[in-house]
């Protein structure tokens, strides 16, 4: 049915009628008694978990409000768990042993493997052993550097269970962002793998990983052990590429001897094969109790400075709010096969790939590799495969996939699909429809879901089986979490209107601290509006009090969900000796949401040449991962700058995309700068 000139979609049936939350009517019960107490609230939920001792303290305290003094979220007091225990132990103990945990895919459809519940337990067991072997005890940080693959989640686990605190680093990173995470964590070990095949290219983990030890080592900053998992003896190359290049860079250098082995690198004293560490090593480790406000781990996400922050989340809080969102958002019952395509690098990985499913018993796909190798139908024929009945993939695999029309969708029979999700960042009306009618065959409910690294879970989403959903809205607040819209003088919005997204209390998953400073917390997100939890985002509340995430107002890019600062990038253009000044701007994109634009004022003698300006894309993939390759560079002779010298981004946000309808630029230093920028202009396609 439509509403004005939104179309709204009621829950499917099918879903609907076995759903744990079926109406709206159920939701905004149990919405209004997760904030009026939300002690009974989570009180409830924490009784399906094992708790080695109860709470002792407040349920719940907190601080929102700088002008009163530290920050501070607490949940649980005095309580102890061990999650890696309600992920595994409490399963198998149960019966559930021989559940299928993770139907492992790999890059090539050839390369496939089923995991059961007891099997990671076993295994889990045996790292934990060797990690402590090493001296890994509580608190320590664990760098993880890894594919798609059934030993990410063994390692992750692992390090929970020993009380140690994992801070992974996507795969796709480079060597130097690599290393600055694991400086900034003082990690004392790091897990990887030697290589991986993504699609036809591949990408040498543990060279990348090698480069940034030495880094580390440069630094003084000791590393007791680098765990390796022979990965790429057991996999199936793409036939075009055995000898593949490393990172998609395009040197002539092989990775592979006569015989097509993959050649690895070897630091003895340092580097231990997984396979043979754990080979005599007892399955059998009794996990360490954690106060729920012990650290669990930390995800290294952008910041507007440039410098990562490590987002720090916490043991119990983070369980309840992994394991609710998960089983509510997607509606996850125990018949249904779930598949989440996020890199567990990521946090939808962490949270949607590992720990929300497991804690809820659930079976799940993990797959290594992208969703067009070796044909375009990849996503699909999984589904088929694993009949997969709940499916959460981000706004740019569904536009990617769109391109190629509906026949490559329509060639399976993906019937078994109930709940399709949608994450990291707002999905435009036209992919959610496609999504809608030719994935789902309209008889899907759709879970387009708003959060991020700092929120652990889902904080604004539709639920499938209760909300009518309007496509591009996230819809309404989940459970615990209070929404409020603020103008710039903060101000509340009311009803109707657009504001910064903010929210005014703590739900049990919100990040504790950035790892090492408190105050970039406080800062962060809490300076600009005393007393509520600032995102960073901008919104707009609907007549009907749908929520519309509008993206970032501050300087912020979000790339194929893959947020990512200005300054980040800048900083890498800059080093390089013919850059004077840089300023990188998001530029519409229509696969990847947006995409980078970058202005670059050169040095005295330069030329701003086709050489110049692949040194330039490199220099940013080296220092930051190919996902963040500028697709377009100009030269900027000036940049747009106010008589203060802060530059005007909004106009070259307008010059990036042709647009003329500047507004005010009368605070400008010297506005016929902004003539010479459009003159400058590279033509549309060219980088």
């Amino acid at each position: 049915m439509s509403h004005g000139n939104e179309q709204i979609f009621n829950p499917a049936e099918r879903v609907a009628k076995i759903s744990h939350c079926s109406s709206m009517e159920q939701y905004k019960q149990m919405y209004d008694k997760s904030l009026k107490d939300p002690e009974a609230f989570w009180g409830d939920i924490a009784k399906n978990f094992h708790f080695e001792q109860n709470v002792t303290g407040k349920f719940m305290d907190y601080n929102f409000d700088i002008s009163k003094g530290k920050i501070f979220i607490r949940w649980m007091e005095g309580a102890k768990t061990n999650i890696c225990y309600n992920c595994l132990d409490r399963h198998v103990l149960a019966g559930k042993g021989d559940q299928v945990a993770f139907y492992w895919e790999g890059n090539d459809p050839a390369d496939a493997e089923v995991v059961t519940y007891g099997e990671l337990l076993k295994e889990v067991c045996r790292v934990a052993n060797v990690l402590k072997a090493k001296g890994v005890a509580k608190g320590d940080r664990v760098a993880i550097y890894m594919p798609m693959i059934k030993e990410l989640v063994v390692a992750m686990l692992a390090v929970a269970r020993i009380g140690a605190v994992h801070s992974i680093v996507f795969g796709g990173y480079s060597a130097d962002s690599l290393a600055d995470r694991m400086l900034d964590a003082q990690a004392s070990v790091l897990i990887t793998a030697d290589a991986v095949w993504r699609g036809a290219k591949l990408i040498a983990l543990k060279e990348i990983a090698d480069d940034a030890l030495k880094v580390c080592q440069a630094k003084n900053v000791k590393v007791k052990m680098s765990l390796v998992v022979q990965h790429m003896k057991n996999v199936t190359a793409p036939q075009a590429s055995s000898n593949g290049t490393a990172n998609g860079n395009p040197s002539k250098k092989t990775h592979f001897d006569d015989k097509g082995n993959f050649k690895v690198g070897w630091n003895s004293g340092l580097d231990v094969w997984w396979h043979e560490a754990v080979k005599d090593v007892s399955s059998d480790c009794p996990p360490e109790w954690m106060d729920t406000e012990d650290p669990l781990f930390m995800l290294y996400t952008s910041g507007s400075t440039g410098k990562p922050k490590g987002v720090l989340h916490t043991v119990g809080g983070y369980m309840l709010y992994a394991a609710t969102t998960f089983k509510y958002t997607f509606d996850y019952h125990p018949d249904d096969v779930y598949f989440c395509t996020a890199d567990i690098g990521w946090i939808t990985g962490h949270t949607y790939v590992t720990y929300g499913p497991m804690l809820n018993n659930a079976t799940s796909v993990l797959f290594e590799g992208v969703p067009t190798y070796p044909h375009i139908g990849r996503f699909w024929e999984i589904i088929k495969k694993y009949k997969v009945s709940k499916f959460y993939t981000a706004p740019t695999a569904i536009r990617a996939l769109m391109k190629f029309g509906d026949e490559p969708v329509k060639k399976y029979d993906i019937s078994s699909l109930s709940v399709l999700g949608s994450v990291g960042e707002p999905i435009n009306p036209e992919a959610w429809m496609w999504y809608y009618q030719i994935v789902g065959d309209s008889n899907v409910s759709i879970a387009d879901t708003f959060w991020q690294t700092e929120t652990g879970g889902h904080v604004i989403t539709p639920l499938p089986g209760a909300t009518p959903t309007k496509p591009g809205s996230a819809c309404f607040p989940f459970f615990g979490v209070e929404v409020a819209l603020l103008d710039d003088e903060g101000k509340e919005v009311k009803g109707e209107g657009e504001g910064y997204l903010v929210f005014r209390r703590p739900w049990p998953g919100i990040m504790r601290t950035v790892y090492g400073n408190h105050e970039r917390f406080e800062t962060t997100y809490f300076k600009k509006f005393p007393g509520f939890y600032c995102t960073g985002d901008g919104a707009r509340r609907d007549k009907d009090g749908y929520i519309w995430v509008t993206g970032r107002i501050d300087d912020m890019l979000n790339v194929s969900g893959h947020l990512l600062s200005t300054a980040q990038v800048e900083s890498a253009l800059v080093e390089h000796p013919a850059v004077a000044e840089s300023a990188v701007v998001a530029r519409p994109h229509a696969v990847k949401g947006e995409c980078l634009y970058c202005y670059v004022t050169l040095a005295e003698g330069n030329d701003f040449t086709e050489k110049l300006i692949v040194e330039l894309r490199n220099k940013v993939r080296t220092k930051i991962g190919a996902f963040a390759t500028p697709d377009y560079m100009q030269l900027a002779p000036g940049l747009p700058k106010t008589r203060s010298g802060k530059i005007m981004r909004r106009v070259l946000r307008k010059v990036a995309v042709g647009d003329r309808d500047f507004g005010d630029i009368s605070t400008l230093a010297d506005p016929s700068i902004v003539e010479v920028l459009f003159q400058h202009r590279p033509k549309e396609g060219k980088v």
